[in-house]
Parts: C-alpha cells; structure tokens; sequence
C-alpha cells in the first residue's frame, strides 16, 4: 500500500497507530544511546515530527519501521556528537577485547558538513553494502546486536556459540565497517 494512495484520514489514523505502536520501543532503543531521559523524549519526538513531515516520501507502508529506527540512531548519534565531537579520522580502535566496539563510536560527524543528510544517507547505504559482503556470522552478531537490541548472552543462547566468541565477532564487523567508512567518507569530504 503506497503513502500516496491513502485519504488525509487515512494517512492520519495510520500516523497515529504507528506511533502508538512503535513509542515504547523506539524510546527503548534510543536510552541505548543518551544517558537522560529527557534527552530521549526529545529525540523521540524529533523522530515522529520527521516522520509524520516525511510520511508521503516513505516508499512503501513495510518500510516505516526501518524508516523510524534509522531516524532515530541518526538522531542519537547527532547528539552522541554534539556531547563527544571528534573526526573520522582521529578515532581510535580500543585493543580490549572485552569490550565491545559500537556503531557509533565509529560513524563520522557529519553535523558542520553541507547537505549532511544525504551524507548520512550515503554512509548508511554504505554500510548497508558493507554487512552484506562480511561473513554471515560476523553481519550476524552484529544486526543483532545492534539494532535488533539482542544481549551478547541472548544471541549466545540463540546459537549456542561463547559470549566471547560473539564479542570477537561483533569487534570483526566493526572493524570492517569502520576501514570501509573511513574510504568511503575520506572519498566524499575530500571530493
């Protein structure tokens, strides 16, 4: 069912549901990410505003839910950034083993940049490319662990493999992601 083909109430009524819906696990999901409450509930509402703006250029009613987590890291990693500003290239791979890297320790700032949305679109197709070329097991671990929210212990349950194990592999992806941004995003800033 296509945004466009929906009457105003229609389009309404589903704005609505979808937020019902989708609030308590978007809020969830960006807590991951900023350490105040109120911080959250701003994101939040930044992210169902951008939705409810952007409801007639979401292609297809399957791919909202996409849509909402996307916005959302997107917000949280804006303002992970405005507290932590640092370039792509200055960051650093922590060697500790036991502790994992995440995606946003990772993703470029891209705030003072122009045309910074289509930058972070281009930066998400990208590593959207990129999980699709690692090992199944490495692109595993880290879609679950990152934005289905899954617990180290939870996957290792899942599929019987060592926490440490799954560590290891997550610590993988993100090093692969994080070689692959840095020439993609050196190529686009330098251009």
């Amino acid at each position: 069912m296509e945004a466009y083909s929906l009457t105003v109430k229609q389009k309404n009524e589903h704005i609505e549901r979808t937020v019902k819906a989708n609030s308590g696990k978007l809020l969830h999901f960006i807590r991951r990410f900023v350490k105040r409450d109120e911080e959250a509930q701003d994101i939040l509402q930044d992210v169902f505003y951008q939705f409810v703006v952007g409801y007639d250029q979401i292609k297809s009613m399957d791919q909202i839910t996409s849509w909402l987590y996307r916005v959302a890291r997107n917000k949280a990693t804006d303002n992970h950034r405005k507290m932590k500003p640092n370039s792509f290239s200055e960051l650093t791979v922590n060697n500790s083993e036991e502790e994992p890297l995440m995606l946003e320790d990772i993703l470029p700032d891209t705030n003072d940049l122009p045309d910074q949305e289509l930058l972070k679109e281009v930066i998400w197709q990208r590593i959207e490319e990129l999980l699709a070329e690692m090992p199944k097991a490495q692109r595993d671990v880290f879609t679950q662990h990152e934005f289905e929210q899954m617990s180290f212990k939870q996957i290792a349950e899942q599929t019987g493999d060592t926490v440490n194990t799954l560590i290891s592999r997550k610590r993988y992806a993100i090093l692969i992601l994080r070689e692959g941004l840095a020439d993609s995003y050196n190529e686009l800033i330098n251009d």
